[in-house]
């Protein structure tokens, strides 16, 4: 998924300025901060045109409170996330909610999604694969305060956020 962009800027020479000419302190540095922004202006155009035109930006949900959350509803958010990853429609998921545990200062929620690929003529799951959610609420923050999800793809140690 990481899409590597090349740009490219080209300056135009004006002929008419002698690079001989002799210039005073003043005109130096205007010079210079003159280019420096046009070099920042185009960098910082072209960075947002690439990002505007890649091809999988990402993409999230707006997840629930910790006064709104329910076992069933972290549930259902998971789904939802899941639902805007690109995937080919072959593949059937669901989630199911695993364990609460009660840490000192908040619950963490486990959950985890399955993908298989199953067949008319092999229905049985011959080839699979999982992620694990976790959903963190914490016992000190506010009702309105968003709830911490993080995921783990099978066989992987990259936590994602």
């Amino acid at each position: 998924m990481n899409v590597a962009k090349r740009v490219r800027f080209w300056d135009t020479v004006d002929a008419k300025k002698s690079p001989s000419r002799q210039m005073t302190a003043e005109e130096d540095k205007s010079n210079v901060t003159e280019l420096a922004l046009a070099l920042v202006n185009r960098a910082v155009t072209a960075a947002i045109k690439a990002v505007e035109e890649a091809e999988n930006p990402i993409k999230n949900i707006k997840w629930i409170t910790h006064g709104e959350f329910t076992a069933e509803r972290g549930r259902r958010q998971i789904e939802e996330f899941v639902l805007t990853w690109e995937y080919q429609d072959c593949w059937v998921h669901y989630t199911d909610f695993i364990k609460r545990e009660d840490l000192i200062h908040s619950f963490r929620y486990i959950y985890s999604v399955r993908w298989s690929l199953p067949t008319a003529q092999r229905p049985m799951l011959q080839v699979s694969a999982s992620a694990h959610f976790s959903i963190k609420i914490n016992k000190n923050k506010p009702p309105d305060a968003p709830i911490d999800v993080s995921y783990v793809f099978e066989g992987q140690s990259l936590v994602h956020r």
